[in-house]
């Protein structure tokens, strides 16, 4: 069952999302041509701002979702209720503080956004972002349930339906208007309808959430509880600084049309990283259900075969995006909306570092390691300010995202092999740094030639999409071919073709 709900969150995860890439490039490209590079700046800063406010929230979703794994498996329907209206009242109280903060960042808007030439009233633009994500935290409490019992394909459903009515109606709205106005509540319109959707559906799935008669909950799990949101909150406030931060900066120091040139690679970029982040994510419930049934030796195996295909991933995205993006957006938008191709290369690489992060993150999460680590944030968030500002000091736009390698770096060759290697697995922190080492090497190389031979033949979309299809895909399987991973990915592959395909099944 823990596979079979893998696979579904896996496959649904991957469709909605790219679906969600096509239908954003067509809205993002509508939106550039009817409203201009300086509002899709605006919309960006806005964006991370409101994302700033999600601290609030302190990490209380991920620890209420944690505590839900065991009683979900144990049908502890008595803890599943208590839990779940803890987690209302608590999202009542933060809703609340979130607004009350948002308030209080208006007086500044003047400086961060900087000079612009915006034709409406920019208070007004981010209060109707900050009413968008106050009402979304009051709604969205029931979705913790389904996560928790690896149901994320339910919901994955839902959202793909809200998503389709609510870019349909924004596309009408900016090609008959071209009002930002009614493009922001059109969003907080059909936010609330798919909220109460699916509070609606839980309640019907899910019964016994119906009983009024609700215990206190059990004082063990509220104490474990606040013990993960004290370490949760540090790691919200850095993931913010280290993620949110650039947007701000770049607003800040070179300008709204610098940030909507950006914010095109980021929605890229962002939308292939949210996508491979939503197949490994969607198996982080089955993943807390193996850390409480299975040994560390089973967790490892399992942990190297996701990381291998994690990094096949990563490396398969980096490079294509890396060969792919100037082509697709000279065709996409026009080449005025071209940056060089050294802060290309910058976001490549910080993609890279954050996109091979995930597997180590989903587990670590899994397994409710958050109090352990809770300084390593904040020494990475002050890597990332410090580096940011002085590189960009010294070497202007591309400065800011060095500094945010800089501070993935600190993770990688810290964090992760003392609290999710060693921590979890009992291994050495020199197998930690070989492998992952070999896996960078690996993805240097594979850029590098597929960076040739893009450039020995006629440089153009179709042939470099060919060219990034096969070229890392081929070094990769070479590469790899008799690695237990590898093995693994083809023994899985013809037991499918075994059940489904007709054929006959036999092991190499």
């Amino acid at each position: 069952m823990r596979t079979k709900n893998s696979i579904r969150n896996i496959v649904t995860a991957f469709s909605v999302n790219l679906l969600s890439i096509i239908v954003g490039l067509v809205v993002q490209a509508i939106f550039i041509k009817t409203l201009g590079v300086e509002y899709l700046g605006l919309n960006g800063l806005f964006s991370n701002l409101i994302s700033m406010l999600s601290i609030a929230e302190l990490g209380f979703g991920s620890a209420i979702i944690f505590s839900l794994y065991k009683p979900i498996a144990d049908k502890e329907y008595g803890t599943i209720n208590s839990l779940l209206r803890l987690y209302k009242r608590s999202y009542s109280v933060i809703s609340l503080i979130m607004f009350i903060i948002g308030l209080l960042i208006i007086p500044f808007l003047p400086i961060i956004v900087g000079d612009n030439t915006i034709n409406g009233n920019i208070n007004m633009f981010y209060l109707l972002f900050l009413i968008d994500v106050v009402i979304s935290y009051v709604l969205s409490y029931k979705r913790s349930i389904l996560i928790a019992d690896q149901k994320n394909y339910l919901i994955n459903i839902i959202h793909v339906v809200y998503f389709l009515i609510l870019n349909s109606i924004q596309i009408f709205v900016l090609l008959n208007t071209k009002n930002f106005y009614l493009f922001l509540i059109m969003k907080i319109t059909i936010r609330i309808a798919e909220n109460i959707f699916i509070t609606m559906f839980v309640n019907r799935k899910y019964s016994y959430l119906s009983n009024k008669n609700i215990e206190p909950l059990d004082d063990s799990i509220f104490k474990d509880i606040i013990k993960k949101i004290k370490a949760l909150f540090i790691h919200k406030i850095a993931a913010f600084i280290v993620l949110g931060t650039d947007n701000i900066l770049i607003s800040m120091l070179f300008g709204l049309n610098v940030l909507g040139l950006y914010a095109n690679y980021y929605l890229i970029i962002n939308a292939i990283n949210s996508l491979v982040t939503q197949i490994f994510s969607s198996v982080v419930p089955s993943i807390g259900n193996l850390n409480v049934t299975t040994d560390k030796n089973k967790k490892f195996e399992v942990y190297k075969n996701i990381r291998f295909i994690n990094v096949w991933i990563s490396i398969f995205a980096a490079t294509s995006l890396f060969i792919v993006m100037d082509n697709f957006i000279n065709i996409w938008l026009g080449s005025k909306y071209l940056l060089n191709d050294y802060i290309l290369f910058a976001l490549i690489i910080n993609y890279y570092f954050q996109s091979t992060r995930l597997v180590n993150l989903i587990f670590k999460e899994a397994a409710g390691i958050f109090h352990e680590d809770r300084i390593m944030p904040i020494l990475e968030s002050i890597i990332n300010i410090i580096l940011s500002l002085l590189f960009a000091k010294m070497f202007g736009l591309i400065g800011i995202f060095m500094g945010t390698i800089c501070s993935n770096l600190f993770l990688q060759i810290y964090s992760y092999p003392k609290y999710v290697y060693k921590k979890l697995f009992q291994r050495s922190h020199i197998q930690y740094f070989l492998e992952n080492g070999k896996y960078l090497i690996t993805f240097l190389f594979i850029l590098f030639v597929t960076y040739i031979l893009a450039n020995v033949v006629e440089s153009n979309l179709i042939n470099n999409i060919i060219i990034c299809l096969f070229i890392p895909n081929i070094i990769m399987y070479i590469l790899y071919k008799k690695s237990s991973e590898m093995n693994y990915y083809k023994n899985l592959v013809y037991k499918f073709y075994k059940k489904w395909g007709g054929i006959k099944y036999e092991k190499s």
